[in-house]
């Protein structure tokens, strides 16, 4: 029997792009729900993490309907989580209607709504802090909270990997280390002997912006998907009576 994994990168806040892209895949139904491919398994979706926190100024802007954004002011602190809230209560929805074959990894950006020590933004100064009430922002809904708290920190299945950032351990543990070592963004391309090193057969990651597009290394047996703005998914056929290596490895464009 074959299955059919669609792995999606970084979402940060860009939920429309999301639902389009699951739309091309046949993993959503007219009343946002998983189809019966979905449902049955035969379909597994991956969300490859940080569900949270558009990227820019001007996406935080567009989300709350405005020409500008400040990350100051509380106001628009406020209308950027309950923008995002909405958007994330569909999703709760959606996945908790097929827990067995939706699944959602811990991006650090989604750690860092649960634990404020680390503040999140940009070289521009852009900071994330929409969900910090420490710092002007509002708490996640604690039902939302709870479902973040249960997303997977990497999903192995046979010699399949899927994880946020890359293939070792320590790369899922969003501590001091994470913040400070530079590996966590460098690793495909200084030391992409990791993925084999590790045990794995194919993996898959997100963390770092392909903005070419989905990049897959045939020879050391990975994809980088950190794709959604190039609207591209990446789509693994696997046979499920051997799941070592896939039959096929392929991005999709949307």
């Amino acid at each position: 029997m074959r299955c059919k994994f669609i792995a999606i990168g970084d979402v940060h806040a860009d939920f429309e792009r999301l639902w389009e892209a699951l739309r091309a895949a046949s993993c959503v139904d007219a009343a946002g729900m998983p189809t019966l491919p979905v449902c049955s398994g035969l379909y597994q979706v991956v969300l490859i993490g940080d569900l949270v926190h558009p990227k820019t100024e001007a996406e935080y802007a567009r989300l709350i309907g405005s020409d500008t954004f400040d990350s100051s002011d509380p106001e628009q602190l406020f209308l950027a989580a309950r923008e995002q809230v909405k958007r994330l209560e569909r999703l709760y929805a959606y996945q908790r209607a097929a827990p067995r074959s939706v699944h959602i990894l811990l991006g650090n950006h989604d750690d860092a709504v649960l634990h404020t020590d680390y503040l999140l933004g940009t070289v521009g100064g852009l900071s994330h802090v929409e969900f910090d009430a420490s710092r002007g922002g509002v708490l996640l809904p604690d039902h939302l909270r709870a479902w973040f708290q249960s997303f997977l920190r990497e999903l192995r299945v046979g010699g399949l990997h899927f994880a946020h950032v890359g293939p070792l351990p320590a790369m899922t543990s969003y501590d001091d280390l994470f913040y400070a070592d530079h590996v966590h963004k460098r690793w495909w391309q200084e030391t992409p002997e990791y993925v084999q090193m590790a045990g794995i057969d194919f993996g898959v990651y997100g963390h770092t912006q392909m903005k070419d597009g989905i990049m897959i290394n045939r020879t050391n047996g990975f994809a980088m998907i950190d794709a959604l703005p190039t609207r591209e998914y990446l789509e693994v056929l696997v046979d499920t009576s051997s799941v070592d290596e896939p039959l096929s490895v392929r991005p999709v464009p949307f």
